[in-house]
């Protein structure tokens, strides 16, 4: 971690492999393709990488050690996760998100800035990989603006890491179908009791909803199970730029037993 005049410490360097601490060993070898490219067999989009590369710098000062970590991480991720975008065949955007207009900065460098942010304050390290992946999916998106991509963060934020769990469960539930049980019954213990009030909250919050019901008039509504529910187009947005499809199937799995649901 030395530059390439001397013996001192690149900040910026530093701070994407204090990440390490939240994203493993890999941020060494995104600390090589931000600040030495020349040395990694990978490829980054320069004008990404330059982003991530100021707010690396930006963030290099921050006294917490762990502040520090998820900051670097969340940077390490998205460089990750652009990287394998590239190898999809999914260009960086070429509509002007990078280009610095009336405002003094571009529409990317103030995005970037606000997941580092987002990834600072939260104290739930699962969700730093999903916020650096917010960064790689939208500057392949041209389709997503910054106020959408804003909007879709600040959701995020609002959204506990179960929570978050949740919604890729029931985004993924065409590969794998989610449980049966009734989610109305009133479960004895804490635990079940508190994941149930998170999947209350995203229907309240909008971002769930149950699939809609056809009944006669004075019919019995049926029960509500998790195999019912539905991403609004708000939970679409958030899953999406989110990447939820890469939370790990142990992650769900323990989610969904969290529920604690009754046979069905």
């Amino acid at each position: 971690m030395r530059d390439s005049i001397g013996d001192e410490r690149v900040p910026g360097r530093d701070l994407v492999e204090t990440g390490e601490l939240v994203a493993g060993s890999m941020t060494r070898a995104v600390a090589g393709l931000l600040f030495e490219p020349g040395s990694s067999p990978l490829r980054l989009d320069e004008r990404l990488a330059a982003c991530l590369r100021d707010a690396a710098t930006s963030a290099a000062e921050l006294p917490l050690t762990w502040e520090r970590a998820r900051a670097g991480a969340a940077l390490a991720f998205a460089a990750e996760l652009s990287v394998t975008r590239a190898h999809q065949g999914r260009a960086v955007r070429s509509d002007g998100f990078f280009s610095v207009s009336t405002a003094a900065r571009s529409a990317a460098e103030r995005l970037v800035e606000d997941v580092v942010q987002a990834a600072r304050r939260t104290t739930e390290e699962r969700r730093v990989r999903h916020l650096g992946y917010l960064v790689s999916e939208v500057v392949v998106s041209p389709d997503i603006d910054v106020a959408l991509a804003a909007r879709a963060l600040q959701l995020a934020e609002s959204c506990s890491w179960r929570q978050l769990v949740f919604l890729a469960a029931v985004g993924r539930r065409d590969r794998a179908p989610l449980p049966l049980g009734a989610l109305e019954d009133d479960p004895r213990g804490w635990r079940a009791w508190g994941a149930r009030e998170d999947v209350s909250d995203l229907q309240r919050s909008g971002l769930l909803d149950p699939a809609p019901v056809v009944s006669r008039p004075g019919a019995v509504r049926p029960r509500l199970r998790p195999t019912d529910l539905r991403l609004t187009r708000r939970g679409v947005l958030v899953h999406r730029l989110l990447a939820l499809d890469f939370v790990r199937e142990d992650d769900v799995a323990a989610a969904l037993a969290d529920l604690e649901l009754p046979p069905a």
